[in-house]
């Protein structure tokens, strides 16, 4: 596996060892050695989820707060998304900064987003099968978003926003400047 750093501090893209032939191809999609090695620390993952959404679904920007905070690491099984992570840790230099990462079936790249960090992604293929693993349970009461189009964000989706597909809650999150402190 290669870990490629991006510009947020402790978050990385993560470009699997693809073994192809003729039959088809075959790759190791989470090693916890080589994790732990890759990304500087042991992260120990419990839950796992999958989503399915068609083109235009935009689902974020999310995280949980305090003990319930959770690390992700994130791929596509099916289709083409642009993942999007937000850094919110109240002491990190690249507080309010953004990462967007293009995930798919194809390229086979997973996103490791670490705990204090807003989530969400948008499908630009026909449909996408959305898979990550969390290092904590989700919890209803510590949930917290951002608005996808805050501006003191200035998240280029790169795509029409009149288009997009978004949950009522996720219409109405707030502000960088108003949400939910991460810790």
């Amino acid at each position: 596996m290669n870990f490629i750093a991006t510009k947020l501090q402790d978050c990385y893209i993560i470009e699997p060892k693809i073994i192809a032939d003729e039959r088809g191809y075959f790759m190791e999609s989470f090693n916890e050695k080589t994790f732990a090695n890759g990304v500087g620390q042991h992260v120990h993952f419990v839950q796992d989820n999958q989503s399915f959404s068609t083109k235009g679904v935009l689902r974020g920007l999310h995280y949980q707060c305090g003990d319930h905070a959770q690390a992700k690491l994130v791929r596509v099984l099916q289709g083409e998304v642009l993942d999007v992570a937000v850094d919110i840790r109240p002491n990190s230099p690249t507080y309010g900064q953004y990462e967007a990462v293009l995930l798919s079936a194809e390229n086979q790249k997973q996103f490791f987003v670490p705990r204090g960090f807003a989530h969400g992604f948008l499908v630009l293929s026909a449909t996408a099968t959305f898979f990550y693993k969390c290092d904590n349970f989700y919890n209803k009461e510590s949930e917290g978003g951002l608005l996808f189009n805050d501006d003191a964000l200035d998240i280029d989706w790169n795509f029409p926003l009149d288009q997009l597909i978004i949950s009522e809650k996720d219409t109405i999150l707030p502000t960088l400047n108003n949400a939910k402190k991460v810790w």
